[in-house]
C-alpha cells in the first residue's frame, strides 16, 4: 500500500467520523496501537471506504448493520454518530436494524436499537 492510500484514508475517515474524532484517536495512540491506527486508516478507510461501487452513504449504512449484527456496540455508536456526515437517515437506520433482527437475531437488533436511541437523543 502506498502513502497515497494512507492520505486518502485519512481524508475519508475525517469526512465520515469527523476530524475531531480522528485527531483524538491519533493523540491517544501509543506504542501499542499506533501501527494499528495507521493500518485501519490505510486499509479500511484508504482502500475499502474509497472504492468505487458504493457511495459513502451506502457504506455507512452497511457498516451500521454489520456492527449491529456482530454486537460491536462501541463502533456501532461511533458510526451512528457519523450518520450526520454520511446522509444516512433515521428511517434507513430503522430499516437496517429491522433487517438485522431477521438475519442476525432479535437480541442484536434490540441492543442496536437501544444504542441508536441513545445516540440520537445525545445528538438532538
Amino acid at each position: 500500500m502506498s502513502e497515497d492510500s494512507y492520505e486518502r484514508g485519512l481524508e475519508r475517515r475525517k469526512a465520515v467520523l469527523g476530524a475531531d474524532h480522528v485527531q483524538r484517536a491519533g493523540e491517544r495512540a501509543t506504542d501499542l496501537d499506533r501501527d494499528f491506527q495507521a493500518f485501519i486508516t490505510r486499509y479500511a478507510w484508504g482502500s475499502v471506504w474509497t472504492r468505487d461501487g458504493l457511495s459513502t452513504r451506502d457504506r455507512s449504512l452497511l457498516t451500521i448493520a454489520l456492527l449491529a449484527a456482530l454486537g460491536h456496540r462501541d463502533e456501532l455508536r461511533l458510526h451512528l454518530r457519523a450518520t450526520r456526515n454520511t446522509g444516512v437517515t433515521l428511517d434507513e437506520i430503522r430499516e437496517a436494524l429491522m433487517h438485522v433482527a431477521v438475519y442476525a437475531g432479535v437480541p442484536a437488533a434490540n441492543a442496536a436499537f437501544g444504542d441508536a436511541r441513545r445516540v440520537l437523543e445525545e445528538e438532538g
